[in-house]
């Protein structure tokens, strides 16, 4: 072979393109690879958001716990401001209806004395059994009465007139004066005379004897 032919199938051989070898593809999942893949990521996705949920309702029954206490507290706060405010506004009235019909007891005083005298009649009568009605109606009652019981709260005991055989404790014989309540509060008691039952004495050899 000349020089020259040499030459041109060295200069033919440059210009052809050179072989070179392809990088071998990456193996790539299958179908059912994939689908496994996708529900992993999936069922991870899900468990975060569940977490994420069960938290904020968690911070929010414990937001709802703290407002009900708060709400029962103020609650109770204000049941006891209310009747604290109603105990004060009953005792006011209360009071004041005491002080008002405290003067009025000896106009009945007068009353009373007016029918042990006679009957009433006419206008006066009519006056009397009003007013009478209209304290009563207001609170304060009337007590002591020949045969009540005597009790130290209620009466007063102006002096005794012996032993009576037909009682069996103290009791009320003559009302000199009668009493008066307002609700529970005695506003005057009952001046009264009392009798005792009578008292068996015991002898020194057992037996009994009447009284002296």
């Amino acid at each position: 072979m000349t020089e020259d032919a040499a030459f041109t199938a060295e200069v033919m051989a440059e210009g052809e393109p050179q072989e070179t070898e392809a990088p071998a593809p990456e193996p790539t999942a299958g179908p059912g690879e994939a689908s496994e893949q996708g529900a992993e990521e999936a069922e991870v996705e899900f468990t975060d958001d569940l977490t994420r949920a069960q938290a904020d309702v968690a911070r929010a029954q414990e937001d709802v716990s703290t407002l009900t206490a708060d709400l029962q507290r103020l609650q109770a706060e204000y049941l006891n401001y209310k009747r604290r405010v109603d105990r004060d506004r009953d005792l006011i009235r209360e009071n004041a209806t005491y002080s008002a019909l405290t003067p009025i007891i000896d106009v009945l005083d007068t009353i009373d004395r007016a029918r042990e005298h006679a009957p009433l009649e006419g206008g006066f009568k009519a006056v009397a059994e009003q007013l009478e009605r209209v304290v009563s109606s207001l609170g304060l009652s009337k007590f002591g009465a020949p045969g009540e019981l005597f009790d130290p709260m209620l009466h007063e005991a102006l002096s005794h007139l012996g032993e009576d055989p037909d009682v069996e404790v103290t009791t009320c014989k003559l009302v000199a004066r009668a009493g008066y309540r307002f609700g529970d509060r005695v506003v005057r008691a009952a001046q009264v005379l009392v009798v005792d039952p009578v008292s068996d004495t015991v002898d020194a050899e057992g037996g009994q004897s009447g009284p002296e």
